[in-house]
């Protein structure tokens, strides 16, 4: 640890703190539908675009008409995906003639996208021509944000609400969300990486002589474009195998930083978004204080766990899988921010980091990723957690629970529940058949802990529609790629259905005004307690898993052995 190191970290924290009442105040008035700077220039394709998808913006839908325009979007692009890559080969923008997708790897890539998951088993210079980069994965990108954002605007509304039927219209909350926020922050945001080296281009592959003699291929292509919103957008797919460890896709310390700084953006802003639209600023700060809590508290054990003594390697402060050009320091904030969210993007590799790393970047997507989380998708699941939390807290004082003034009673709490522990049981599950079946351990690098954390990693990444991975596992088989798209799908929809469906039950419900013994529900306590719960749920889920894993692996470790 460095005078610099903690300088950054203290930048980090206080340009996301900056940031956040910024973007959280103009996607407030995007979504209200009010005027902002954009709509002299958008304002026209946007109406441009109702018109000619027969589109009534101001035709709002109740959840279950909600949840049928997201369910009929995301699988029809699924589909779209999946034909785009089995015919990538006869397509143009192909100059490299790279050959279709196998059938299986092509399925798990199109629900990788579409849930915003961004799961990668290829490699992208070898498998994806840039036609399918820029209008399969890179578009979805962006709808896949855009359809977080759009639940979590359902939900707020589904809380903020008095006496109403309807939770807004699908379409227009995804139009205005891609039109207003996603586009114009990756088009601006591409412009400073192409400024800081990353590469756009439509040229073919390089060949070049090296030093010693030998010929190599230098991999091209439209990536900037493609990195911009995959930051941005928390869905970390990237453009060449490496992701965001390759120099083409961060080359800078300046570009790491703020790659960084890009994740969290939009999630932390959506924050003060919601703090907006419930006319209370601070309910938001409150979210936003008990997430930048766990990220910390996660960072803070991350970091000295990768500058610790190995007695297995007699290494200090280890570089395995790190670069050099960033450091130890760089590669912990990265992987921590990019699991506290469903980004995945790695400037690293998770598979080299301490045992306790490791723990960490596990528990943050075990917790639900409501660490900031995805886009949208963090704020919504936070959302749930604090149900939970005024409905224990309303058990502990014998008052019936509330939040933002609506009375949170059984059919909320039971659909609450369905979404935590859908995911967890998906997780346990499928890692249970993962090592019990040869199709799932004979993909694996190592034995023992590690080995077991490996598979575990893999289904928990993909549950949490997070996508990054311990790369000791080759996922690229029949068996990962279908179960694991399978994880992805229920990871995303399951979730996005029982939020609705609590948004479709407050909506109607009338609201009542604080009294002497309503529960502040915008103080320290309230953050405190949601922190609590938050922890004590993942705790109670998945510790005997994590004592199976990276916590014995540490202990071990500590003997001198590793796997």
């Amino acid at each position: 640890m460095n005078e610099r190191d903690y300088l950054q970290v203290a930048l980090f924290l206080g340009g996301l703190i900056a940031l956040t009442p910024l973007l959280g105040r103009w996607m407030a008035a995007v979504f209200a539908g009010e005027k902002t700077f954009l709509t002299p220039v958008l304002g026209g394709l946007e109406a441009l675009i109702y018109r000619l998808s027969g589109i009534d913006a101001r035709r709002e839908m109740n959840w279950k008409r909600y949840l049928g325009a997201l369910l009929v979007f995301n699988v029809l692009g699924i589909v779209t995906v999946f034909l785009i890559e089995m015919t990538q080969a006869w397509l143009p923008f192909n100059p490299q003639q790279i050959p279709n997708i196998p059938f299986a790897l092509a399925f798990n890539t199109a629900v990788s996208f579409v849930t915003n998951t961004n799961w990668q088993a290829y490699s992208g210079e070898s498998t994806m021509s840039y036609g399918t980069q820029m209008l399969a994965l890179c578009v979805h990108n962006f709808l896949s944000a855009a359809t977080g954002i759009a639940v979590a605007l359902a939900l707020i509304r589904g809380l903020t609400r008095r006496c109403s039927e309807t939770l807004g219209n699908f379409w227009a909350d995804t139009t205005r969300a891609t039109l207003y926020v996603l586009l114009p922050l990756s088009l601006i945001f591409a412009l400073v990486l192409v400024g800081q080296g990353v590469v756009q281009t439509f040229a073919p592959y390089t060949e070049v002589t090296t030093l010693e003699g030998a010929k190599q291929v230098i991999p091209l292509g439209p990536a900037a474009s493609q990195i911009a919103i995959k930051q941005i957008g928390t869905n970390g797919g990237g453009f060449f195998g490496q992701n965001s460890a390759h120099p083409f896709e961060n080359p800078t310390p300046l570009a790491n930083f703020l790659e960084i700084l890009a994740i969290f953006a939009i999630p932390a802003g959506l924050t003060y978004t919601f703090g907006c639209m419930a006319g209370n600023r601070r309910q938001g700060w409150a979210i936003f204080g008990a997430m930048l809590a766990l990220f910390v508290i996660g960072f803070a054990v991350a970091w000295p766990a990768e500058l610790a003594h190995n007695p297995a390697t007699g290494l200090t402060a280890s570089m395995e899988g790190k670069e050099t050009r960033f450091g130890i320091m760089n590669s912990v904030l990265f992987a921590t921010v990019t699991t506290d969210t469903s980004c995945g993007a790695v400037n690293c590799m998770h598979d080299s980091v301490a045992p306790l790393t490791g723990l960490v970047t596990l528990v943050n997507m075990m917790l639900g990723e409501v660490v900031f989380g995805g886009v949208g998708a963090g704020l919504y699941g936070m959302l749930i957690f604090a149900l939970l939390t005024v409905f224990i807290a309303g058990l502990m004082v014998g008052r019936t629970p509330e939040y933002l003034g609506k009375k949170i009673e059984a059919r909320e709490i039971t659909w609450a529940v369905v979404a935590v522990l859908a995911p967890a049981a998906v997780i346990l599950v499928s890692t249970a058949i993962g090592c019990v079946t040869k199709a799932g351990v004979s993909s694996i690098a190592n034995q023992g802990p590690h080995g077991f954390s490996e598979i575990l990693y893999a289904f928990t990444s993909a549950v949490a529609n997070n996508g990054s991975a311990f790369a000791g596992l080759n996922a690229n088989t029949d068996f990962y790629n279908y179960l694991t798209a399978l994880a992805m799908f229920i990871g995303r929809f399951a979730i996005i259905v029982a939020v609705l469906a609590i948004a479709g039950s407050l909506a109607p419900k009338k609201s009542a005004p604080p009294s002497a013994g309503t529960f502040p529900t915008d103080s320290f306590t309230f953050a405190a307690l949601l922190i609590a719960v938050v922890l004590i749920v993942g705790a109670l889920t998945f510790f005997p898993a994590l004592s199976l894993g990276p916590i014995v692996e540490h202990l071990l470790m500590q003997a001198g052995r590793t796997f």
